[in-house]
């Protein structure tokens, strides 16, 4: 290994230094601050846990995301968390369990195998909220706004919210009586959004008339608010379960308008994100010139019940790195104030009430570097009629 060698990191990891690292953590403050002024309390979970239950009932996503190692002392395999969601399921479950709505909070670095789109972190920062134990629209429409409410702490200024329901595929698919392997074969191609791959898939697939005709018109059931509109003339007699599907988004959609008037809301009845695991809502908040979701949640009942204790639950995260990186960076920080290096007792008692009151000061050392102190400080403690006072950096 050369010199070089040994400073290169890994592909999609990075370091982050200090003006982006105190940037991020009072985000970090400012959003979980937030989560606590709607009552959810943090929880802190490990990096690393048995991939027994680290990895059960979130779909295999996540299994091919999630490093694996061997545990020296039980012999057993660890996970290296992809996702704090299920850990916050498990501490809901098994730890910290209540008989109604807990609501948990949380913030931490997780670690991708490989990084989920092409420019995409492999060691995101991930933050986010999770309510269990009500299975209630309202709760969706809860989640949601505090996923919002987040963006715009961030600084976010043009927020686009898309808003799919899972249960819409699910009916379908159960209508036209699709096998695990004939889902999945669809699913992959609804993700493609082909058209006419699909229309050739379903003539060749499905029988019944009126279950090939709604599923070959979720491609084009995307857009605006009046695509619910068509959507509820196409599936006027089609399974109940798919009709309350459209009502949620309806009622969702209502509120949010209300809310947060200046939000462009998109719905797409053929999303099937998070299938595997997620039962009903899902949604995604895109902003212009980033390429890919900045935040996404849904809802996704029964995750407790690998635990022995099976709850409703609705959550959403989003990368705190990408915030940061997006947002308005919040006020710009003052410059420092530069203390002589003195061995004054006064000095020290001036230097820790600057400091009380929020200021940064940093102390000249010896041999410290003066031009990179200067650099950073823009202004000093000089002494004058026996007081010491801050004064500009001439």
């Amino acid at each position: 290994m050369t010199q070089a060698d040994r400073w290169l990191l890994p592909d999609g990891i990075a370091e982050i230094l200090p003006a982006d690292a105190k940037s991020i953590e009072t985000l970090r403050r400012r959003l979980l601050d937030l989560y606590h002024s709607w009552g959810y309390e943090l929880v802190i979970p490990p990096m690393v846990e048995f991939t027994d239950s680290l990895l059960i009932g979130m779909g295999r996503d996540i299994d091919l995301s999630t490093f694996k190692v061997t545990d020296q002392l039980s012999g057993r395999t660890l996970g290296i968390r992809a996702d704090i969601t299920p850990q916050a399921a498990r501490i809901d479950a098994h730890s910290f369990p209540r008989t109604g709505a807990n609501r948990l909070c949380y913030a931490g670095q997780v670690l991708h195998t490989r990084p989920r789109t092409a420019m995409a972190s492999r060691a995101p920062i991930q933050i986010g909220a999770e309510l269990y134990g009500v299975d209630n629209l309202l709760a969706d429409i809860e989640v949601i706004s505090l996923m919002l409410e987040s963006l715009l702490v961030a600084g976010v200024e043009r927020i686009h919210l898309d808003l799919g329901h899972v249960v819409i595929y699910r009916s379908l698919a159960t209508a036209a009586a699709l096998d695990d392997d004939q889902q999945h074969e669809l699913f992959a191609l609804l993700q493609s959004k082909a058209s006419a791959d699909i229309e050739r898939w379903v003539a060749a697939n499905v029988a019944e008339p009126r279950c090939a005709r709604w599923l070959c018109a979720l491609p084009q059931l995307a857009g605006s608010e009046d695509c619910l509109a068509r959507a509820r003339d196409l599936f006027s007699d089609a399974p109940a379960d798919l009709r309350g599907a459209l009502e949620d988004l309806r009622r969702t959609a209502s509120h949010l308008a209300r809310r947060y008037p200046a939000v462009e809301l998109f719905f797409d009845l053929s999303e099937v994100r998070g299938y595997d695991y997620e039962t009903g809502l899902v949604f995604a908040a895109y902003t212009p010139g980033y390429g890919q979701a900045l935040a996404n949640g849904g809802r996704y009942n029964g995750i407790g019940a690998v635990f022995g204790r099976e709850r409703a639950a609705t959550g959403f995260s989003t990368d705190l790195v990408a915030l940061n990186t997006l947002g308005c960076g919040g006020e710009p920080e003052r410059g420092a104030i530069l203390a002589p290096a003195a061995e004054d007792e006064e000095l020290w008692h001036a230097v820790q009430a600057l400091r009380e009151r929020g200021e940064v000061v940093i102390s000249a050392l010896p041999d410290g570097g003066a031009d990179e102190l200067c650099a950073r400080c823009e202004r000093k403690l000089v002494l004058e009629g026996g007081e010491w006072r801050v004064e500009p950096q001439s």
